[in-house]
């Protein structure tokens, strides 16, 4: 199942729901950081399943307002048990913000969707 959202274009794999970040949002800069947050937060609000994964192929670039909102993000889904979440795709930018920030140790960064499904054992 593809629903479109805005920004974000949601599949379904097995248990999981697979954030995809459209094309048109390169860079995550304060204004369509705002959205992308609210977007998430309503998705998780509809989840059959507490497992997201977040596909950010197409972002070239963020700041530390979408750590931000990163965080806000894990905290509200991790309210639901079971909740596993991960992200997929990282630009070598993006991931190595991830990585420089340890926060590759909180949250598992995956090449593919695929790699994250299989790994979050919910195909």
């Amino acid at each position: 199942m593809t629903v479109m959202s805005g920004p974000i274009t949601e599949l379904r794999d097995g248990n999981a729901t697979i954030a995809v970040f459209r094309s048109e949002l390169k860079h995550l800069n304060e204004t369509n950081v705002a959205i992308i947050e609210q977007k998430l937060m309503e998705l998780i609000e509809t989840l059959p399943f507490p497992i997201l994964i977040l596909d950010m192929q197409a972002i070239e670039f963020f700041g530390s307002s979408f750590i931000e909102t990163l965080f806000r993000v894990w905290k509200k889904l991790n309210t639901h048990p079971a909740a596993q979440f991960g992200i997929s795709g990282l630009q070598p930018y993006c991931r190595e913000v991830l990585e420089i920030t340890h926060l590759d140790k909180i949250w598992p960064l995956f090449k593919t969707n695929q790699a994250a499904v299989k790994s979050l054992g919910c195909g």
